[in-house]
């Protein structure tokens, strides 16, 4: 269950993200409520998590899946350049989780 909870969380936090892109600087009341329900639920959600699951493991997939998430959102919906640099840090990150959640196991 903290894992189904986690991702829930790291989708809340990728629609609060995604919604702040469009709130335009905090100027559009919507989008700005989204911003904020968004990162609402998904702290929520983390918190929960972390009762059951160690913060490095939990903070670790939790920001880390967010951070590649939202920059795919970028390069593949809107317009974002898909540089072989961004590419490169996003399979850092994503191997960066990997690796503190190995030897986080033991």
């Amino acid at each position: 269950m903290p894992w189904v909870m986690l991702a829930a969380a790291i989708l809340a936090e990728v629609l609060g993200t995604t919604a702040m892109k469009y709130s335009d600087g905090f100027s559009r009341l919507w989008p700005s409520l989204g911003t904020v329900a968004g990162y609402g639920v998904a702290f929520l959600l983390l918190a929960q998590t972390l009762k059951t699951m160690s913060v490095g493991t939990a903070y670790a997939v939790w920001s880390g899946a967010g951070t590649a998430i939202i920059a795919a959102i970028g390069m593949f919906f809107l317009g974002e350049t898909a540089s072989a640099a961004k590419l490169l840090g996003i399979t850092l990150i994503i191997a960066g989780v990997i690796v503190l959640n190995l030897t986080g196991a033991r």
